[in-house]
């Protein structure tokens, strides 16, 4: 990567999805993740199905084999990897996952983020941290204010 396509990159960030034990996953929100993408909002990185066995072991899963129905044709994300995610990180994250569950890693750029932090950058800025207010908190939180 060249030095400026390095400066165009936005925000990096992960998700770690749990699918039921009891259930298996739809694919319903495949569509909304595939038009994050196609609208440049996103731009997907890594994504990679795992289950997790009742004695803990970690398996990757490759995405037509992961049972998922729906419309739209899921090899579209088969070639979604970047080479980020290392085995270490695999195991790490699918650690989140309650055994005998099936989850999903994601690690996306927001790219619709990438010109702003690309001029903060340019002015010697930096993000020294991040987060995330998780959903329920957010909506719990307004409705103690009335909101």
């Amino acid at each position: 990567m060249t030095e400026p396509e390095a400066a165009e990159v936005g925000p990096i960030d992960y998700l770690v999805i749990e699918f039921p034990a009891d259930r298996t996953p739809d694919g319903s929100a495949l569509p909304l993740l595939d038009d994050l993408v196609n609208r440049g909002i996103i731009k997907l990185l890594d994504l990679v199905f795992v289950r997790k066995e009742l004695d803990g072991s970690i398996f990757a899963v490759a995405i037509e084999d992961f049972g998922l129905t729906g419309d739209l044709d899921v090899s579209i994300f088969a070639g979604a990897t970047s080479g980020l995610i290392a085995r270490e990180d695999l195991d790490e994250a699918a650690s989140a996952l309650e055994p005998g569950c099936s989850g999903a890693i994601l690690i996306y750029e927001n790219h619709w983020a990438a010109p702003f932090a690309s001029a903060l950058r340019r002015n010697g800025a930096q993000m020294v941290a991040s987060g995330r207010i998780p959903t329920q908190e957010l909506l719990d939180s307004l409705d103690a204010l009335g909101v």
